[in-house]
């Protein structure tokens, strides 16, 4: 399974905004989009500022969002075929299928740090569906699905210390209850539910072509 191994700070700053690849660290001062000479794009020749062309700013939006989610090439055209195949905008209708992977779910709830937390969690068996385990991180959940935790002394201490950390304001389409460390899918997430600034339209243009 291909994935990527190299330093998370290297794409917020090619894309040139916080992608909250590490979690709470991304709110403080040691975050590197923070600091005024690792702002810049990485490599050498980041000093030289061109004009990037029709191609390159579609291009940016779609990695942007295959990174701030976590997703590969293979993955994100697959949900692209999903969306199209769906009777409202596509653009939105591809957003909100990203938004109901299990571990953006997850990540959303305070049960992990970051996504890629999130994503340990479900392969490691710490994240129940329904009452039943599921290992897949791109998992899709649908209205009324319960998203909660392993009933098991370990799985139960692991989540809650991710908890005590503070996560991100619940959204309206999630229903949590912290004491039984369970939430509930109350509603389909919608394009207002999505917290990285996007213009989709760009990315429908492109994965057209």
């Amino acid at each position: 399974m291909g994935r990527y191994i190299g330093p998370v700070c290297r794409l917020c700053r090619r894309e040139g905004l916080k992608l909250m690849l590490k979690g709470t660290r991304c709110e403080t001062a040691k975050c590197a989009m923070e600091r005024q000479w690792r702002s810049n794009p990485p490599g050498m020749h980041a000093w030289r500022k061109r004009k990037s062309g029709n191609y390159a700013v579609r291009l940016r939006e779609k990695q942007k969002v295959k990174r701030y989610y976590g997703v590969l090439e293979r993955q994100f055209m697959r949900y692209f075929r999903m969306a199209e195949r769906g009777r409202t905008n596509t653009g939105e209708q591809l957003m909100s299928i990203l938004e109901r992977r299990l571990d953006n779910v997850v990540c959303k709830l305070g049960f992990a740090q970051s996504r890629k937390a999130a994503r340990v969690a479900i392969a490691h068996g710490h994240i129940y569906v329904n009452g039943r385990r599921v290992g897949r991180p791109g998992y899709l959940v649908t209205q009324g699905d319960r998203v909660g935790v392993k009933p098991s002394e370990r799985s139960q201490k692991f989540i809650r210390h991710s908890v005590g950390d503070g996560g991100p304001p619940l959204q309206p389409w999630l229903q949590l209850d912290a004491q039984r460390l369970e939430a509930t899918i109350a509603a389909l997430p919608t394009r207002e539910d999505v917290q990285i600034p996007v213009e989709e339209q760009l990315i429908i243009e492109m994965c057209s072509r």
